[in-house]
């Protein structure tokens, strides 16, 4: 049994899709928020202007909390200027961090923001994210597919580089960074921000002799990733950062999964005797429920061994929670049995008779009876299922949710008048004073009382008092000074704690780190000049460029999974080779599935 191995610090990182998302995650609590940069990032429709970025920053650094820019597309030669100016203009905002996935920054003249490797980096072993340690990256964000075993392989064999691993979230059913799917199908580079998803399609499984084995069968899609009643055995394995996905996700999603891994987090951090990196406690009268946003329904993947479970075949759309199933309908009137309490507004969803995913809406609902926008194509025996729950997200939007930094005040007084010391939780210090009149209390325990409260009302600032210190015989002070002394206080306290917020700065690379492959294919993403020179540089005798670089030929390899179709089926092959599969999608387009058996591994490419 190996020994827990917390790290220093542990982060919660949430996902921001633009400054309201990435505000309401640090009010949840959030640690850090990683947010598309205006150009450049994998998610394009998630990009965001320098100017929003810089007041997430502003926000984020108030609770010495980070935030990261998604710079993580491949990029073209004449793409890297414009490249290194957003970088540069990143860093001179405050960014503590650029998320990258093409080698050739490395080779660019840019200020010493620290590098995060991306996923897309095909962060799989121990090899890969050593060297990614002595190029110069602070971070690596490890491939989705790991098991707790191989985790902490990773963390022994590369010390000194923080690793980062998703929690929750939408699963892509290749290995990041090595899917050209999209691009071969239309053009769309998953790896230039574009990706169509073509992976969450219905298709016909066929096997080697043109049998159907599966019609109109999402066989690529996977549920969504949850993995929080395993945060203690990630800190065990060398986890730094826990990271939730959703980048194209709205503030609904955003409050909910964040303030429940918060939570989540705080216990594990408890047990393991580790702190979280950033300041402030949250309050939030409200229980999170991760099947009330966006939900495909959960799945631990390969954090402990093949979940057999992982795939979401009937639809690649969010279905929420279970809702009853009818037991007798009349019209659009509907009897149902275990369903949860219902109300007009509510968005219903089911499958109909030829398992298509169906929505309709409830107009009304009493004692186990609801009424439909829409009741063709449920009969007795339909599951339901709540996708919009209307009652619970109006409570979510009215949730009173705050952040607060603990301080402590000290008063004392001052030849003229009065002086106020703030001191917070990280021991920041801000100092205020204020002449005014004094004069002999006639009820001094009064007095005692009114400076507490007055000193005390922080409501709208990111403070709480925690504790008020008085002089021991204080003098009797006109209110107003009193209320002028804390709000200067306050907001030299917010000041001091902008001007304090520690920056790293990205490590100088080791000249001997040597790449772990001599020979890089197509599937190593290598775009433009800069990153082929990084790789000679680093011992790589001969590279090919990314299939991103042209038309991609028939029988490409176009997505290599850990997640394998046979097993989903039930017709694993057990070690031994098996035969292709085959998916055909309503467009006529063939994908060929091959299967190495001894390696557990799944390869997509299209049929020539």
């Amino acid at each position: 049994m190996r020994c827990p191995r917390p790290a220093k610090a542990a982060e919660l990182l949430a996902p921001a899709k633009d400054l309201a998302c990435g505000l309401a995650a640090l009010s949840c609590g959030a640690d850090a928020v990683y947010i598309g940069a205006e150009r450049f990032g994998a998610r394009r429709a998630a990009a965001n202007p320098r100017a929003d970025i810089a007041k997430l920053v502003s926000r984020a650094h108030l609770y010495r909390a980070k935030v990261y820019a998604a710079v993580n597309t491949l990029l073209r030669d004449d793409e890297l200027e414009a490249a290194r100016r957003l970088i540069t203009g990143l860093y001179e905002d405050g960014v503590d961090a650029v998320i990258i996935q093409d080698f050739g920054l490395l080779e660019l003249d840019l200020p010493p923001i620290p590098f995060i490797a991306s996923t897309q980096m095909h962060n799989s072993s121990p090899e890969r994210v050593r060297f990614l340690r002595d190029a110069g990256f602070q971070r690596a964000i490890l491939a989705r597919e790991l098991s707790l075993e191989e985790i902490a392989s990773i963390a022994d064999a590369a010390p000194g580089i923080e690793l980062e691993a998703f929690v929750h979230g939408a699963l892509c059913v290749s290995y990041s960074g090595r899917c050209f799917l999209s691009h071969a199908l239309g053009g769309r580079s998953a790896n230039r921000g574009e990706c169509a998803q073509p992976c969450r399609k219905p298709y016909a499984v066929q096997d080697a002799e043109g049998r159907v084995l599966a019609r109109d069968c999402h066989a690529l899609s996977l549920k969504d990733l949850d993995l929080s009643p395993h945060l203690e055995a990630l800190l065990a394995a060398g986890i730094s950062s826990f990271k939730i996905e959703g980048r194209l996700k709205d503030a609904d999603y955003v409050k909910n999964i964040t303030l429940r891994c918060r939570r989540a987090l705080d216990a594990s951090l408890a047990k393991m005797g580790t702190r979280k990196p950033s300041s402030g406690s949250v309050t939030a009268d409200f229980e999170p429920e991760p099947a009330k946003t966006f939900n495909r329904g959960a799945t631990t993947y390969f954090l402990k061994g093949r979940d057999p479970a992982m795939h979401s075949h009937r639809t690649p759309k969010s279905i929420g929670e279970p809702a009853g199933t009818v037991t007798a309908m009349r019209g659009d009137r509907l009897e149902l049995a275990g369903a949860p309490e219902l109300h007009p507004g509510d968005g219903l969803c089911f499958f109909g008779p030829d398992g298509d995913l169906r929505g309709t809406s409830v107009n009304k609902a009493e004692d186990g009876t609801i009424e439909v926008d829409d009741p063709r194509g449920i009969a007795a025996g339909t599951e339901l299922f709540r996708n919009s729950d209307r009652l619970w997200l109006k409570r979510l939007a009215a949730v009173r949710i705050e952040r607060r930094i603990e301080v402590s005040l000290d008063l004392r007084e001052t030849p003229t008048g009065l002086g106020l010391r703030m001191e917070d939780e990280n021991g920041v210090c801000a100092d205020s004073r204020v002449a005014c009149a004094k004069s002999l209390p006639k009820d001094p325990e009064g007095i005692r009382r009114t400076m507490t409260r007055q000193l005390s009302k922080l409501g709208d600032t990111p403070f709480a008092a925690l504790e008020v210190t008085l002089p021991e015989a204080p003098s009797f002070v006109p209110v107003a000074a009193l209320n002028s002394l804390r709000r200067a206080a306050a907001d030299a306290l917010v000041n001091a704690r902008l001007q304090s917020h520690p920056a790293d700065e990205r490590r100088p690379p080791a000249p001997d780190a040597v790449y772990p492959v001599s020979e890089v294919g197509p599937e190593e993403n290598v775009l433009n000049s800069r990153a082929e020179k990084f790789l000679r540089e680093h011992g790589v005798r001969s590279v090919q460029r990314a299939l991103d670089s042209g038309p991609v030929p028939r029988g490409t390899r176009l997505m290599l999974c850990r997640y394998c179709l046979r097993h989903a089926l039930g017709s694993c092959g057990g070690g031994e080779p098996v035969p292709p599969l085959y998916l055909e999608d309503p467009d006529g387009v063939r994908l060929r599935l091959d299967f190495d058996c001894p390696a557990c591994r799944m390869s997509v490419s299209l049929k020539g």
